[in-house]
Formats: structure tokens, sequence, C-alpha cells
């Protein structure tokens, strides 16, 4: 949520900036600006797209070798133009855009009104504006300086960028919380909330670390140093990122290409760790943790939204194949709840982004307790990356749309990795069923292809239930995640309400709202409990529900007693939730294009929830 970027050097700032912005729509926003120095500090915002903020700067003043932009996700005061970033100072020589909360601005605005300053927004980042701005007067001190000592007031997260007329030579950015990345070019500095605008400019980049604050300078090199002004060196690291992964590719959606995209994205996040010719499997980031995991007196497994379905996923396999208890909280319960954890548990944490707050908090509480802490996320250099003891990347590769699908099924196949290897190392598997679910787990990126391809049907039952209010999935055993997740998807991206459910749950209460005008479906591939599934499908059509199954190919019992049904290959059961998946989120995908939603930034939703 909230995008940022910014740009000093020698080119023209405002193309750069529209451009990143753009790259960063992805996030979820609700209105754009961006502030230009030439001389003087041009400052533009609007409620809406950035679209809307090309329009109204198009007749205006965009010179400037200077400048920051910034997307907006509102938290303090609605989305309107007044509220949208970047904010002045009262003088209205220093702007600065921000992502984050301020958690004590309060009474730091208040203190600031004593002193006579007053504030045109209801947000907490003109606040900081202004707090800058009144020590640099105060102390007499430099823009960097001024900075550093106010971030040392402030309680919360954020990523901020600073510049000033007074310093037209200088852009000062700083975070605690909340992501920034500065990518390195020649005798110019690049700036972003993540790495997306900065690919095609520089493949040199610098994560920053929690409360660092580098000054940059027009021509020179950067300076380093912590909120307490000690000095550190950049650690400049190489952009494992391609400029055709941030495009469409001749693809409506970025949603859509991402959902075709998984067997790549699957085998790739394979690669390196199993090879099933040999009987195989290896999570080289966790590999010194061995041992702690598999004499663990439980593992705890944290995430938020599809995270957390794919962490329950996690959970059947690794209690099924290794035999360690598993559970799985959501990451804001966890770190409210006064948690019983000691140095006997491990901790994994998952996010697609790494840059989940909740996660992060609930990784900071654990560590705390002595728990091992790993980490299961998608982007290199992030903070679940950093603040974890070890653990695996995904290797999706970028997802742009926000509601994820790719990084789903990546993250139930390092699971499934990780499941393997503990079983292997704990012997809690016979070798040839060991060797048997290795050898399957690599063939599943083609069966992913095949499951790709059923398109017709999937259309076919969308324009059929485009128009319905209410959907109930319902699945069993490993495929009750995968509910879940199919549920999620249509409530994110079609804004239909929906409800995932165990199967043998719809008697104790959702059997209530089954009627005709009831979509139900039904993730009901063969497995073995696959005839009490078809005695729930049962319980649905005497009550005269509509009923959409996922089967497997060649299914001919639910095939009878249902209104439509999409096939997918047959797979070992352990390894469904990465076929019945697909279907679901094509699903979705269909039913929100027929409804007129914005499928890759769906309202009111972020890619990365970077604050509570």
């Amino acid at each position: 949520m909230c995008g940022i970027v910014a740009y000093i050097g020698p080119r023209e700032a405002y193309p750069i900036l529209m451009k990143g912005l753009h790259r960063l729509e992805y996030r979820g926003y609700d209105s754009a600006g961006v502030a230009l120095l030439d001389q003087q500090l041009s400052v533009y915002k609007t409620k809406g797209k950035v679209s809307d903020l090309e329009k109204f700067v198009s007749e205006n003043n965009k010179n400037g070798h200077v400048g920051i932009a910034h997307t907006r996700w509102a938290t303090h005061g609605e989305p309107n133009t007044v509220n949208a970033h970047p904010h002045v100072s009262q003088d209205k020589k220093l702007a600065i855009i921000h992502n984050g909360i301020i958690e004590n601005y309060t009474a730091l605005k208040e203190a600031l009104i004593e002193r006579g300053y007053r504030f045109v927004s209801e947000t907490d980042t003109e606040v900081l504006a202004n707090l800058i701005e009144d020590i640099r007067k105060n102390e007499k001190v430099g823009l960097d300086e001024a900075v550093r000592i106010a971030l040392n007031q402030v309680t919360g997260a954020y990523a901020i960028a600073v510049l000033s007329e007074e310093d037209p030579d200088m852009l000062i950015v700083a975070r605690k919380g909340s992501p920034m990345v500065i990518g390195v070019g020649e005798d110019e500095f690049f700036v972003a909330s993540d790495a997306t605008p900065l690919v095609e400019y520089t493949k040199k980049v610098i994560y920053m670390e929690e409360e660092h604050v580098a000054v940059l300078r027009r021509g020179n090199q950067m300076e380093l140093t912590t909120i307490r002004n000690q000095k550190k060196t950049p650690y400049i690291q190489a952009l494992e990122m391609d400029l055709s992964q941030l495009e469409k590719e001749g693809y409506d959606h970025f949603m859509l290409k991402e959902i075709f995209e998984q067997p790549r994205s699957i085998r790739d996040s394979m690669r390196g760790r199993l090879h099933a010719s040999n009987g195989w499997v290896s999570l080289g980031g966790i590999v010194d943790y061995e041992q702690k995991i598999v004499q663990a007196r439980r593992i705890l497994i944290i995430a938020c939204g599809t995270s957390w379905h794919a962490g329950l996923v996690g959970e059947y396999l690794i209690e099924d194949l290794a035999r360690i208890p598993v559970e799985v909280e959501y990451a804001s319960e966890f770190r409210y709840r006064n948690p019983i954890i000691d140095e006997n548990d491990v901790v994994i944490a998952i996010s697609q982004s790494g840059e989940t707050a909740d996660t992060l908090a609930a990784i900071q509480l654990a560590k705390e307790k002595g728990a091992t802490i790993l980490g299961i996320c998608n982007v290199v250099g992030s903070s679940i990356a950093r603040e974890t003891h070890a653990g695996s990347y995904t290797h999706a590769g970028p997802e742009i749309g926000v509601a994820s699908t790719k990084a789903f099924t990546a993250q139930v196949t390092v699971l499934s990795l990780l499941a393997l290897r503990l079983a292997r190392l704990k012997g809690t598997l016979p070798t040839s069923r060991w060797m048997e679910l290795v050898h399957e787990l690599d063939i599943i990126p083609e069966k992913v292809e095949r499951a790709l391809q059923n398109d017709d049907i999937i259309k076919q039952i969308s324009q059929e239930f485009k128009d319905a209010t209410n959907f109930l999935y319902l699945g069993r055993g490993y495929n009750f995640p995968v509910a879940l997740e199919g549920a999620l998807k249509l409530k994110e991206i079609s804004y239909i309400h929906a409800e995932g459910y165990p199967a043998a749950e719809m008697k104790h209460g959702p059997i209530a709202l089954i009627d005709k005008n009831m979509p139900v479906v039904f993730v009901a591939p063969s497995n073995g409990i696959y005839d009490k599934v078809v005695s729930n499908i049962q319980e649905v059509k005497a009550r005269n529900g509509r009923v959409i199954a996922i089967v497997s190919e060649g299914d001919e019992v639910i095939k009878n007693m249902v209104d439509y049904v999409i096939e997918i290959p047959k797979t070992d059961e352990i390894f469904t939730p990465l076929l019945a998946s697909i279907p679901l989120q094509k699903l979705a995908y269909h039913i929100a294009v027929l409804r007129g939603c914005n499928v890759d930034q769906p309202r009111n939703l972020a890619k990365s929830v970077t604050v509570e």
C-alpha cells in the first residue's frame, strides 16, 4: 500500500517519477501527487489515479532534476486532494512523501499548534513536514540533521523522502518498518518503495535497513547513517528482475498473466531444491536449521490473507508427512494475545511481499521469546528476509495483480518441499512412499499446464453466476484451505460475498442459506474422503442448491449429480491444492471481468499491507 518514487540526477525527474508511479499502481491507492524542484518547489496532487494526476499537471511547469512522487492509500483522513501526498511545511519550502503511520502524531501536532503551526490536512505526514521545519529553524541545523532529529521523536513506521528549496541538490530518504530501495546510477539516484520502478534504469540497488537515513546529493556518493547519526556502509546488490516481468505481454490483465505463469513459477520454486531422479530434496536457505526444526516442540506458521491459507496447507503437509505438531496463526491476532512460545518452538512467517506489517510485528514478538524464525517470501531483500534467522524465497517473480495467484501456489510448493525434507530427516515415511511423492511433485508443473486448459467451461459458469450475490465454497482435508482461498479470490476482485467452509461444517449453520439462488462450489477431487463429499453434495442438491464441482479427470459419479464440473488432473491428495486452486482463480477472474471490475486493482485493497 502506498507507493514512493524519487529521483535526483542530471535527467528531468518528471517522466521518471510518472513512469515509476505507474509501475507502483498495483500496490493499491486512492490519490497521487508529485513535487518537483526547479529553483522553486512545485507540488501537484489529486484524488484518483496516476492518469488523473498527469492530466492535472499537463499544462504546468514540469521542470526539475530533483523530485518526489507518491500514491496514497488512505489511513489518516479521507481520500481527497488535500490529504494526498506530497505534503509541504508551513513555509512551503519543504516537501515530504511518507508510507507508514506516525503513531504519536497527535501529541506532536498539538505541540506544533502551540508553537503557531497551522495544518490544512488530516494526515500524520503533514505533522512530520512541520516538525522537520520547526527543528531546522529553531535548532539551526541542516536538512539532513533536522530529519534525523525529527525521526528520533517519532513513534511508528515510516518510509520517507524529503526535499527542500533551501537544499536544491539534496534528497533525503529514510525507513523504519516500511520498505525503501535506492537504485544507484551514474551520478544519479533512483528511490522507490520496491524495485519495480528501478529495473529499467539500473541493476545496482541498496535495500535500506531499519532506522537508516540516506542523504543523496547530485553528482556525489550517498551518505548513509542511522537516525542516531552512526555512519553505515551501503551494501549494493544486483537487482534480480527483468523488465519483461513487469509487462502484461499480451494478456488483458496482470492477474491473468500470473495465473498462466504458474507452471513456470512452481518449477522455479523447486529449481535446485528437488532432483526427482536422484530422490533428493533440499532447501539451502534453512540447511543450518534443519535439526532445530526436526527437534522442535512444535512449528507455528504466522501469516495473513492468502499466505495464511498457504500456511494452513503447510500445517496439513508437515503434520501428515513429518509428524511435527503445527499451529497456524493470523499474524494480526498472534501478536496481541500473549502467546505461549519459547526457544523450543520454530516459527515460519509467510508473506508474498516480505513487508506485511502484522507478520513483521509477530516475528519480533517470537524472537523476543527465543523462538527460531524462518521466512518464506517472494521479494529479495525484503524486511522479512532480513528479520528472520533463515528461510526460503519462493522465486515466483514479480506479482503485480493485487489478488495473489502464483504467490499462493509458490508458497505451497516451498511448504511441500519443506515437509518432504523434514519427513526424510525424521524417517517418518517409507522410502517407496517418499520417492513416489518426490516424483509426483516434480511433474506438478505439467499437470498445472493441463489444469489451465479449461477456459470454455469456466467462462460458461462465470456467465451463469456473474450476478450472484453470495457463494459458498466447500472442501475437506487438504482442500478446505483451497475452499477458503477460492472464496477470498472471488471476494477480492468481483465484490461478491463468498465464504469458505469445511464441507462437513455445512450442516452446522451454512445449510440454512442454501436454496436455488445459492451457488455452491465443491472442491472434490478423488481422495480418501471422496464419499463424504459426495454425501455433502447430495445434501445441497436436496435443497435445490446449484453446485459447481472441481473434480479429478474421468470422474463420473459427481459429474452426474451437479450442475457444472471443472476437471483437473489426478494427483496425490497432498498436492491437490496446487491444481484445485487454478480453476478457482480463473473463475474469480472471469466473473470479475464480466462484472466490469478492476481486476488488477480491486477497490480498497493494497498489494503490500505495510500498516496495521
